[in-house]
């Protein structure tokens, strides 16, 4: 068997690597200068030179003349200096996050802007190829509306509610969609002619958190979404936890009632997605109109037709509804619990809430820090920061753009 060199395939692995330390310096800091990238990357100077000028040449980077002056610093004499940056619109990518009955698409830049965001409600009961099909015909849609060349287009992240196997693209089970075993990367691939990366709609969550959002320089991070289930992402010094089995962070899985607790989609009773997801509020929130059908809460349902279910009992505890707002800070208690076992195991910096619990914050931050505090071991939940998403209602395309962004331009394989 002759004898392989493999001196090629390294040099080329080390310049990549070397390029996308680079990236991810001025992703982190907008304009550094070639000294300031030599110092903050552990490269050398000549290594620098040569790979900005690959980066201005492809219009991915930029030179920018520094003109002003650090107070006491005096003007050097002959060429001003410059500073590098990245060039947001060099490249974009497109996300697809996909919860339960709705999909949204954007087109996002380097800088994970949104230039064009279109939002799809569905069936849960259409069978996965029939999404599929929408989500297609919107991605074009999208593409066309923003007006970005497809050249541009570097691929697409999608985050897809339920179990993903990051590797192959297919979403095994998402039980709130009834999808079994859908091969969401191939077929999108196929369909649009364009590079597909998939993973968890939540991990996705929190990789757009980490890169682009309030878990910035953050060592470890725990994003958790509730709506139609209630899922979690963990990021350990910027890599994704995703579990042997690609199952980790169902948070929502969690059995918190161990008798007679209510069924779960999952077959077993009392977990927490039957105590604080959007379905459980709601139910509570009808037993509360019955009780009291001159209540607040009742007279804001008849009343406020424009805003989703949801927010209708937000409102009405914002109105002053003391019974719903007791409600939602029983539910908040069972999230608390909850974080306190993540807060045991894992021992996050930082703890972001998304989906209804970034919606009714004013509802649920406060008891589930109060109750993450006093029932964390060794005061490690006082430690803890918990806070909403910086992102709000972006938070699932902007962490789709996000997947993408890292898999095709800032981390490539």
């Amino acid at each position: 068997m002759p004898k392989q060199n493999f001196q090629g395939s390294n040099i080329n692995l080390v310049k990549l690597h070397n390029l996308q330390v680079v990236l991810l310096s001025l992703l982190h800091e907008s304009n550094l200068s070639r000294v300031q990238l030599a110092q903050k990357t552990n490269l050398s100077n000549t290594t620098i030179t040569n790979l900005i000028a690959e980066l201005i040449g492809q219009g991915v980077v930029s030179e920018v003349e520094e003109t002003e002056l650090e107070p006491g610093e005096l003007r050097p004499v002959g060429r001003p200096r410059t500073s590098i940056r990245l060039e947001p619109n060099s490249r974009f990518v497109i996300g697809v996050h996909i919860g339960v009955g709705l999909f949204r698409v954007s087109v996002a830049n380097v800088s994970n802007e949104m230039l064009q965001n279109q939002v799809v409600y569905f069936e849960v009961g259409l069978p996965a190829d029939q999404v599929l099909t929408q989500i297609v015909a919107t991605v074009e849609a999208v593409i066309l509306a923003s007006g970005v060349e497809r050249s541009q287009i570097l691929g697409i992240g999608v985050g897809a509610s339920g179990l993903v196997d990051f590797q192959t693209g297919i979403n095994l089970l998402a039980p709130n969609l009834n999808w079994r075993d859908v091969p969401l990367r191939d077929y999108l691939q196929q369909a649009l002619n364009l590079p597909v990366v998939v993973d968890n709609n939540v991990r996705t969550m929190a990789i757009g958190e980490t890169y682009f959002g309030a878990g910035r320089g953050v060592d470890s991070l725990a994003f958790v979404y509730g709506r139609t289930g209630v899922g979690a992402g963990l990021i350990f010094k910027g890599q994704v936890f995703r579990g042997s089995t690609k199952g980790a962070g169902e948070i929502g899985h969690t059995v918190m009632l161990l008798r007679d607790g209510e069924l779960c989609r999952c077959g077993n009773r009392g977990c927490l997605e039957t105590l604080i997801s959007e379905e459980s509020i709601l139910q509570q929130a009808d037993q509360i109109t019955q009780l009291y059908p001159q209540g607040i809460l009742a007279q804001t349902i008849s009343e406020e037709n424009d805003i989703s279910p949801i927010e209708r009992v937000f409102r009405a505890a914002r109105a002053g509804d003391e019974i719903v707002r007791a409600m939602l800070e029983d539910r908040a208690y069972y999230l608390g619990v909850a974080l306190t076992s993540v807060v045991n195991l894992f021992n996050p910096e930082l703890i972001l809430l998304g989906g209804i619990f970034s919606r009714g914050q004013d509802f649920f931050l406060e008891p589930v820090i109060r109750t993450v505090s006093e029932m964390s071991f060794g005061g490690m939940g006082k430690r803890v920061r918990i806070e909403s998403t910086s992102f709000g209602w972006k938070a699932g395309v902007m962490g789709a753009s996000a997947l993408a962004l890292m898999r095709f331009f800032y981390q490539p394989e």
